[in-house]
């Protein structure tokens, strides 16, 4: 059994009760992980240890947090294995995922290495009175991470290191679902040589969540907090951020569409339609949750998902399709199936439920009557819905309450961006699938889906404080005051 523990200052720390909980495997049921389980006071340790790091991590050289975040991705990479096989026991994620996931975060810290170097200041003299005013960016302190388990080492790793790469220390809050993984992430990143406390790390039960972020967000120290997870919670961190008035950056579920429109090349659509709908068993918030087809070419895309899923259930494809993460979920999402085939759905492929296993599903023909056409189902369900032209495949887009990520699927690169403006999420594909990420560009929501950017220059935006200094010659009168 693995035995996972808190990182405070140094690694493998107990609770200050002593209490620990344990992490049940999704495949077997039986207990895979003991972990240290965190209280509030546990929290605030964390948060001290990082904000006596903050003023050594602060005023480490440009070049020297180069050089430890270039370590810190090496030292990631070269626990790959190891990261693998404690995902395959707590998550049950297939190696391939995990593998794919350390990648991602290795292109993460190639992107942030770039962040210190920008963070300067610019400076002006004003025509009117000669004053000379200076502008800069600089760290706000330690910032309270949060990640969840679907993608464990790169939302963990994007979650921290764009903090780090700004100049501030972090808390990161580890999901209570992968607590060995996210406990080891923390511990092999810190022997890169960031200071001691520079990263810490807590990990609760999973009753604890809301009074472990709140003690955190209520110390001093904590300028800033990020989350990634579902926009259920995402509302209670957005209200815990607002009694406190800590700025948050929140990236929350998706409803992701791809339109495949009358031109497109149907393969291609469909063949990103199925990897958006079943990588990681459609455990990712970019996950496409409904094919929007015109009616001209709905007949032959559905054939074409039909083979897609027949390819990827073929022998030599079967290591790609693993469990979800409970069987609680595999339940959940055989109900919006069932649902959905009640209301006149039809099943082409899949719909079978065995513990926590689903088998990738194709459903056609749903309509907005089916709770699948608007919840997010956080599972292996690709939808079909038709729709009779360009202007309807728009409105059905739009018809959700989330909007992180769209693909649209067309021959025509103009009428595609003028479609790309139209649609509401923060991202837009054009040709390509849903589930991509490129840590150099400001990746986030709109509306259900959060606000707030990770990626690129935009963690500058979010996880510093624009300041203005002004030097001015002293002077005998000012307007309106004699």
């Amino acid at each position: 059994m693995f035995e996972a523990r808190l990182h405070i200052r140094d690694a493998g720390v107990g609770a200050r009760d002593g209490a620990v909980f344990e992490r049940l495997s999704p495949v077997s049921g039986q207990p895979v992980t003991r972990a240290a389980a965190a209280g509030p006071r546990d929290a605030q340790d964390a948060a001290n240890a990082s904000a006596a790091a903050f003023q050594i991590w602060r005023e480490t050289p440009a070049e020297e947090k180069r050089a430890v975040l270039a370590r810190a991705r090496d030292l990631l990479l070269e626990h790959t294995e190891e990261f693998v096989e404690i995902a395959s026991k707590e998550l049950g994620s297939t190696p391939d995922w995990i593998r794919f996931n350390v990648a991602i975060a290795a292109d993460v810290f190639n992107e942030a290495m770039k962040i210190p170097d920008q963070i300067t200041a610019t400076e002006e003299v004003s025509e009117k009175d000669g004053i000379h005013s200076t502008v800069f960016r600089e760290p706000v302190g330690v910032v309270l991470a949060i990640a969840p388990w679907n993608a464990p080492v790169t939302l963990a790793v994007r979650a921290i290191v764009w903090p780090l790469a700004c100049g501030n220390t972090v808390v990161f809050k580890g999901s209570e679902l992968c607590p060995m993984l996210h406990s080891r992430i923390v511990d092999v990143l810190s022997e890169a040589g960031l200071p001691a406390g520079a990263l810490t790390s807590v990990i609760h039960a999973p009753d604890m969540a809301e009074p472990v972020v709140d003690a955190l967000a209520a110390h001093p120290a904590v300028r800033r907090i990020n989350f990634t997870g579902s926009t259920r919670v995402g509302r209670r961190v957005a209200d815990i951020c607002a009694r406190h008035l800590k700025p948050c950056v929140l990236e929350l579920s998706g409803k992701a569409p791809l339109v495949v429109l009358e031109d497109a090349d149907i393969d291609a659509a469909a063949k990103a339609a199925a990897y958006g709908a079943y990588f990681n068993q459609g455990q990712i918030c970019m996950s496409t949750e409904r094919m929007i087809v015109v009616n001209a070419v709905a007949d032959e895309f559905c054939s074409a998902m039909e083979a897609q899923c027949a390819e990827l259930l073929a022998r030599k494809n079967r290591a790609k399709v693993g469990d979800l993460i409970s069987a609680e979920a595999a339940r959940r999402v055989g109900r919006l199936i069932e649902d959905a085939l009640a209301k006149g759905a039809k099943l082409i492929a899949g719909g079978e439920v065995s513990g926590a296993y689903v088998l990738p599903t194709l459903l056609d023909r749903v309509t907005p009557e089916m709770q699948i056409y608007s919840e997010e189902s956080f599972g292996p369900i690709a939808a079909i819905i038709r729709v009779r032209d360009e202007a309807e495949a728009i409105s059905t887009a739009n018809d959700t309450q989330y909007g992180l990520v769209a693909s649209v699927f067309t021959a025509d690169a103009g009428r595609a961006r003028s479609l790309a403006a139209r649609l509401e999420t923060g991202v837009c594909h054009i040709n390509g699938p849903t589930v991509y990420d490129d840590p150099s560009k400001p990746f986030g929501g709109v509306k259900a889906s959060g606000y707030g950017r990770f990626g690129g220059t935009s963690a500058i935006q979010e996880f510093t404080e624009l300041r203005w200094i002004t030097v001015q010659e002293p002077r005998k009168d000012y307007p309106f005051w004699t």
